[in-house]
């Protein structure tokens, strides 16, 4: 459990960051880049289940993801243990195959009951849905900050593929709000020339 009694510690006043493991380094670094646009998708996911009618079922999926989003912070926080490697264990929050195991299934569940895809969508709809695609464009840039760490430092590859999975569940839970409603917002090619 967290138990924070100070929010500033001054630490950071220098430029750098400290990882899980005590180590710093810089607030520029790639790495804090991608923890960084995880913890704004993670804002983004909010305002979109706050935007939610209440007891919706999507903003139960919502609310697991946005645990699992602070997970996945922690996760790319924490440097590859010796002994571990990224291996769950005490010491280290990490993105487990189940998580996104369970993605998947949720995305399987909502396609279902959508119609198959003849456009593009344009970001937009509902409230909750247009949330939820800003939600989606900045996992897609947390996913591309985090492919770029990874280019210098090793990275739980689960991590990758959890950030890849979850812009994927995202469009698909925004096109089933959107299905709801009868407002998805195709792109019409050329419409405007």
């Amino acid at each position: 459990m967290v138990k924070l009694n100070k929010i500033y510690t001054r630490t950071g006043d220098a430029g750098t960051t400290g990882l899980v493991d005590g180590s710093r380094i810089a607030k520029s670094a790639p790495l804090m880049a991608a923890v960084g646009d995880v913890d704004e998708a993670n804002s983004w996911v909010g305002l979109a289940v706050a935007a939610l009618p209440e007891g919706a079922s999507e903003a139960a999926m919502l609310t697991r993801i946005q645990n699992e989003l602070f997970d996945l912070g922690a996760d790319l926080a924490t440097p590859a243990d010796a002994e571990h490697g990224f291996g769950p264990h005490d010491m280290a929050l990490r993105i487990v195959p189940r998580q996104i195991e369970r993605l998947e299934a949720e995305i399987d569940a909502m396609n279902e009951t959508l119609a198959p895809l003849n456009s593009f969508i344009l970001p937009g709809g509902t409230e909750a849905a247009a949330r939820l695609h800003l939600a989606r464009a900045v996992a897609r840039r947390a996913e591309r900050a985090a492919v770029a760490a990874a280019e210098t430092r090793d990275l739980n590859p689960l991590a990758l593929a959890y950030l890849n999975r979850l812009s994927d569940h995202l469009f698909v839970m925004t096109r089933a709000i959107n299905a709801a409603a009868g407002c998805d917002i195709l792109w019409k090619p050329g419409a405007t020339r």
